[in-house]
């Protein structure tokens, strides 16, 4: 065999399995998640629209996105089920986030500086705001 015909060989087999098969693995795993979906699942669509399927009209499910808010929308356009959170990312998240003492801190001293740099005038007249030692005009020149 020619040494050309072999890599050419070579390339369709690297791109079969580094595209098109994970791509068919892809699309199967979705068709059978449009197939398994049923009344109470939490779903997100496409568009990112968060939702519960409250019933299904052909192709097409009943999404209620709000108490009383039911929407019709296609069954393709249903991105992923929303599964729960686990117990344990939970813990996670809340050890991530500051309290409350911290946060009131951070904004303290950030409103601190903010007001040590400008200085804006109450006179409607005045066209000029200050920063610091300079003067910016305001509006078109």
């Amino acid at each position: 065999m020619p040494l050309g015909l072999v890599l050419i060989v070579l390339a369709f087999l690297f791109i079969y399995l580094v595209v098109l098969r994970p791509q068919r693995r892809r699309s199967a795993d979705q068709a059978r998640m449009w197939q398994d979906l049923d009344e109470g699942d939490e779903i997100v669509t496409a568009g990112g629209i968060y939702g519960t399927i409250t019933g299904f009209d052909g192709d097409d499910l009943l999404v209620e996105i709000a108490p009383g808010l039911v929407v019709k929308t296609a069954r393709r356009a249903v991105a992923g089920v929303v599964s729960e959170p686990d117990e344990e990312d939970e813990e996670d998240e809340e050890d991530e986030e500051p309290d409350g003492d911290e946060a009131d801190e951070a904004d303290g001293e950030f409103e601190e500086e903010f007001e040590e740099d400008v200085k804006v005038s109450d006179d409607p007249g005045d066209e000029t705001a200050t920063t610091g030692n300079e003067s910016y005009p305001e509006g078109p020149r």
